[in-house]
């Protein structure tokens, strides 16, 4: 059998809410925002590559622990390739994310920064060379 990415899968406390600021940060496209029968907001977007990024609250009598946009075991981070690094950070931070580290300026590779977005998901910025 063939193996091929299907997902990312967000949890949020206002699902809505986050799927609009990576709608606005980053060009995703909501395509459905649903209630569960096991009681969450699920929201499905999808990035302009056509990844699919699902979005949702917590169900019925689940308690989840804080994010952690620091860096640790598990999925650690998500990337995303951008035009203009200073230009990117400057309007992200604007919209409330938090620089974590750097801007990095990889030898013979990407220049990177990591920032905090909603919930404290920890976001990889890479501006690739060119």
């Amino acid at each position: 059998m063939g193996y091929e990415f299907n997902h990312v899968h967000l949890k949020s406390p206002d699902p809505r809410k986050t799927a609009e600021w990576y709608a606005t940060a980053f060009d995703f496209t909501i395509m459905s925002d649903i209630v569960r029968p096991n009681g969450d907001q699920f929201v499905v977007t999808r990035t302009p590559d056509g990844v699919t990024v699902n979005i949702s609250g917590a169900r019925t009598d689940e308690e989840l622990d804080e994010g952690n946009a620091d860096v640790h075991w598990g999925l650690e981070h998500i990337g995303i390739t951008i035009d203009d690094l200073d230009a990117e950070l400057e309007r992200l931070t604007g919209m409330g994310a938090v620089l974590k580290e750097g801007p990095i300026d990889v030898p013979n590779g990407p220049r990177i920064a990591f920032i905090a977005g909603p919930d404290d998901t920890r976001i990889e910025l890479l501006q690739l060379p060119g």
